[in-house]
């Protein structure tokens, strides 16, 4: 029975996954303007954050639309398969859960914020009036 809901679900990722990155795309909202210098303070603030995700998880794609609208170039790392992206995200947030935003600040410490409603938050208020 367990193999049987893996392949329902892992089937029903491949046949909806591109339905929902088309429309990520196709509803993709507009940047934030800013001048040059203050998108470039932005930018260079935005190397310190990494984004967990996965491709098709639509609280992922909730926080990438935020990011697109804040004009945000943040790395994003795909934590869906296997691999040293997933164990890192795992031992150092405590969990397998995405979306995960990794905020390390200039003494080098990290935090791991969780949820995307706190994330959208978090880049609101940290980047709105910037």
């Amino acid at each position: 029975m367990k193999t049987f809901i893996r392949f329902f679900f892992r089937t029903l990722r491949v046949v909806l996954g591109p339905v929902v990155l088309l429309k990520e795309r196709l509803t993709q909202p507009k940047g934030l303007i800013r001048p040059q210098a203050a998108q470039q303070s932005v930018d260079q603030q935005c190397q310190s954050l990494v984004l967990y995700q996965y491709k098709t998880c639509p609280f992922c794609i909730k926080v990438r639309q935020e990011m697109r609208r804040l004009s945000l170039d943040i790395q994003r790392v795909d934590a869906q398969p296997q691999g040293p992206d997933r164990a890192a995200l795992l031992q150092h947030g405590g969990q397998a859960k995405v979306p995960c935003l990794k905020i390390t600040d200039t003494s080098g410490s990290s935090q791991w914020l969780y949820d995307s409603d706190k994330i959208v938050a978090y880049l609101r208020g940290r980047f709105s009036a910037a």
